[in-house]
């Protein structure tokens, strides 16, 4: 059987590990916390930066403790202030009065994310509002790959680095051209196990802030400058989910009381966690240099909700069977609550339908599937029918699973599921079929 190329497409380790972590935190902090700014301009005076209580170990316990892996600071933003006392520039904490002027906010941050073994990631604005050198293409370049390279060669190991692709005028009048390859042969040379996000070839931007993916959700797409394991111009390239968790992206004390709802953060999940994408929620710290009372407690609540939604899974270890199987594949394997097994149709079969008997009726309301992502992306249509009094209804359907997909539906009471795959690049690898 001849394959789709895109079939053959395979993710790093490290864009495994970080699509299966599912939640990263984004920390927007600087001197735009303290101006009540979104974008500052670059002339900030650095005095205004004096959080009272920063304690980045209290940002890293709230993002352990409701479910967060990555957590990504904004080192530097469009203003260009720096959040540690860079070599190659006085607009940073070492101008400000916090720490007498000797704080490090990243290095702060990143031990706090290592002692809590979590991943770290750093967000490093290539537009500069304030540096002189911007809008001379090659000093700039230079200057900016200096800053990069204190922070990839600083603070231990980096998993995640991320660009956003802002570009406007310098101080000097000129507009700067970035040179992308020198940024990323700097990456891949200091910290080579880590990701290179949203204009950069390991991570995409899904398209908008609003945190949420598209029905159908590839992970393999045309390939970027720069990408890994390129399979006839196709690569793996994951949708990463970005939204704040107020209406702005730094803290503005007007905000304290527009915390999306429970309700709001559910549906994000829903449609970024599944559909086959990371979601990368934010949360500002305050001019405490703390996250704000109202977030941690909503986080807190959409933890809770979500634990309790997806605590029992009907089908883990109920009796399985289906049309057809590989050996070692058998459809068991996609209800054990193992994650490196899979059931799997066959080496030529592009279709097959999975059945679970659930022994009793359940009402079910959240169906998941999972691909084994380790071995690519393959499904490109499925269905889900629910038995009930004997008979075979339709409750979803849908087209890429990829890493998980989570479909909610009206509740039905049913007495057993089936999962039938009716397209796919290659034969399907269905590490799990479960219902909540």
């Amino acid at each position: 059987m001849e394959q789709d190329p895109r079939a053959q497409v395979r993710p790093t380790r490290e864009q495994v590990d970080w699509q299966e972590a599912e939640l990263s935190m984004f920390l927007h902090f600087g001197v735009n916390t303290f101006t009540d700014r979104e974008w500052g301009e670059g002339t900030e005076d650095p005095r205004v930066f004096a959080p009272t209580e920063l304690d980045a170990a209290q940002w890293v316990s709230v993002a352990k403790e409701t479910g967060f892996r990555y957590v990504i600071l904004t080192a530097k933003h469009h203003d260009g202030f720096c959040l540690w006392p860079s070599k190659f520039t006085d607009h940073s904490v070492k101008a400000s009065p916090w720490r007498n002027g000797r704080g490090d906010v990243v290095r702060e941050f990143s031990r706090a994310v290592h002692a809590a073994k979590l991943k770290l990631g750093i967000y490093v604005s290539p537009w500069d509002r304030h540096e002189r050198s911007y809008g001379d293409s090659p000093a700039y370049n230079r200057h900016f790959v200096n800053q990069l390279t204190e922070l990839l060669t600083e603070y231990g190991e980096v998993a995640e680095v991320w660009f956003d692709g802002a570009c406007g005028e310098g101080p000097n009048g000129k507009r700067q051209e970035y040179d992308w390859q020198a940024y990323y042969d700097t990456i891949r040379k200091l910290q080579p196990k880590a990701l290179i996000a949203i204009c950069g070839p390991d991570i995409r931007w899904v398209g908008n802030e609003d945190g949420y993916a598209r029905e159908t959700e590839w992970s393999i797409q045309k390939a970027p400058a720069g990408a890994r394991n390129v399979v006839e111009g196709w690569s793996w390239h994951p949708a990463e989910c970005d939204v704040s968790i107020r209406p702005g992206w730094f803290w503005h004390a007007a905000e304290d009381t527009r915390v999306k709802s429970l309700e709001h953060l559910t549906d994000i999940y829903y449609k970024s966690v599944g559909r086959n994408s990371v979601l990368l929620l934010n949360v500002p710290p305050n001019t405490r240099g703390l996250l704000p009372d109202p977030d941690v407690a909503r986080l807190r609540e959409w933890r809770q909700h979500l634990d309790a939604t997806f605590r029992t899974d009907l089908l883990q270890g109920k009796k399985a069977r289906a049309d057809a199987f590989a050996k070692g594949m058998e459809p068991s394997r996609a209800v054990d609550g193992r994650p490196n097994t899979h059931w799997s149709p066959g080496p030529e079969r592009l279709h097959g339908t999975l059945e679970v008997d659930l022994q009793r009726p359940a009402s079910v309301g959240t169906l998941m599937m999972q691909e084994q992502i380790a071995e690519g992306q393959r499904v490109e249509a499925y269905e889900v029918e629910g038995r009930v009094a004997g008979e075979w209804r339709p409750i979803s359907k849908g087209t890429t699973i990829g890493h998980k997909k989570l479909d909610r539906i009206e509740r039905a009471v049913v007495d057993a599921v089936r999962l039938r795959i009716t397209a796919a690049l290659a034969p399907p690898l269905i590490r799990r079929f479960g219902a909540f």
